[in-house]
């Protein structure tokens, strides 16, 4: 147990990047072990920070050590990339940055490296010129993997720069009201009274709140009361596209943590909701959620893909499909993606949706609607999912979505930071009213 935050810092980002743990994961673990809010926001600015600049931090360390340190010895690695980090990019003194960080590395069990890392520190505060990457290799330039990098380049010859500058950012904090509980207006109304700066820049999504400033969302007004739910505001448009109402049987399909599932039913809360995941540890958060918000739903613990375990026959009015993906719309509020992803993933990602589309389809009622959604960039997990099954089925066509535009014909893709929003791609299918069914 240790409660010196950049002990952890290193700690943590050893585990993401050398043992291949989410930093969701192992952020929380370590956020346990301090006592108070300001240690554990300084540890995850930290850790955020180092995995966003990665690549630079470890092109720095080689330019000032003849070799990265190995095996038993990568914490002091991590330890040295935390200290890097503080110097260019917080407001943390130099000579605090330094010297907490070389106290560090005794408690990591580094005391005959605590010279090596103290002058490593100082070298780079004595040279900023360290920090000129212009010509660098792009992985280290824009702080992305290779593989990924050429995929946004060839996707979007005009645009990969601002996704990649988007995907560096610190992500805002997006309420959604739940409307079954309280006028939009009246919420913003109490968080003025409470002296919490927000905006409502989204005309489209009125129920939608941008705070100015990320907080613990459990001391905002009404968060015991269910009057509102964190969710990102690219994600709030997914249960407005599916065009829900009262009485209709609807699928969630793949609905952990849950956020999709609770708007569905705050929009139309006589539905008859079947909320599904694979895995039942996930489903918690959804239970949590309904709850809190006051909401009823029938979560069950299965495979979307293989429905024969658990449909009990009778066709779907809606089916909301939030597939598996690289999550590669989401970066900005999930840094350690970029790493923990690899080229190898995306060809079994497409796979594993074009089974879950094809066998949610058949559940679809004849004129029903299935929206098909993923938190990410790629067009081989986007469009063209789209195109080749719209291909594949006669009984299947386009809904042409309001935002759509002319150069995106098999959906909307919304790309990291278009209003601020996370990268996302939505895809509303319509059953024909004649269509054979199972």
């Amino acid at each position: 147990m240790s409660r010196n935050v950049r002990v952890l810092a290193a700690r943590c980002c050893f585990d993401v990047i050398d043992q291949g743990m989410s930093l969701s994961e192992a952020l929380p673990k370590a956020q346990t072990q301090l006592d108070n809010a300001p240690d554990k926001a300084l540890l995850q600015e930290i850790c955020f920070g180092v995995m966003r600049y990665l690549p630079q931090l470890e092109a720095i360390c080689s330019q000032l050590m003849s070799k990265p340190l190995i095996k038993q010895l990568r914490p002091l690695q991590f330890l040295l990339y935390v200290g890097i980090y503080q110097l260019k990019f917080m407001r943390i003194p130099d000579h605090a940055a330094i010297s907490e960080t070389v106290e560090a590395a005794r408690e990591l069990k580094g005391q005959s490296l605590t010279k090596l890392i103290n002058a490593v520190l100082r070298n780079v505060q004595r040279q900023p010129q360290l920090f000129d990457f212009s010509a660098a290799p792009a992985a280290v330039q824009y702080n992305h993997p290779g593989w990924l990098l050429n995929h946004l380049q060839q996707a979007y010859t005009t645009q990969w720069q601002q996704i990649l500058e988007a995907n560096q950012q610190k992500a805002p904090l997006w309420l959604r009201v739940n409307v079954s509980k309280i006028n939009p207006t009246d919420y913003a109304a109490a968080l003025t009274r409470a002296g919490i700066e927000y905006s409502r820049p989204l005309a489209d999504l009125p129920a939608t709140i941008k705070l100015a400033q990320a907080q613990d969302v459990t001391g905002l007004p009404g968060y015991a009361d269910g009057w509102f739910s964190v969710q990102d505001a690219a994600a709030q448009h997914a249960a407005l596209l599916l065009d829900v109402n009262d009485g209709q049987r609807i699928l969630d399909a793949c609905c952990a943590p849950g956020g999709k599932t609770c708007h569905i039913l705050e929009l139309a809360p006589h539905a008859e909701l079947t909320a599904l995941d694979k895995e039942p540890k996930r489903l918690l958060r959804v239970h949590d959620n309904l709850a809190r918000l006051g909401l009823n739903a029938n979560v069950i613990a299965a495979d979307a893909a293989e429905p024969q375990q658990w449909w009990q026959g009778q066709l779907f009015d809606r089916i909301l499909l939030d597939v598996p993906c690289s999550a590669s719309g989401v970066i900005r509020r999930h840094p350690d993606i970029r790493w923990l992803r690899k080229k190898t993933d995306i060809e079994v990602l497409v796979a594993l949706q074009q089974r879950i589309l094809q066998q949610c389809w058949a559940l679809l009622a004849p004129g029903g609607k299935l929206l098909y959604a993923t938190c990410s960039v790629l067009p081989a997990e986007n469009g063209q999912q789209i195109e080749l099954f719209l291909q594949q089925h006669s009984d299947a066509s386009l809904v042409q979505l309001p935002k759509q535009r002319s150069e995106q014909p098999f959906g909307w893709q919304i790309l990291p930071g278009e209003q601020d929003m996370d990268g996302f791609f939505y895809a509303l299918l319509s059953k024909s009213a004649n269509s054979e069914t199972q």
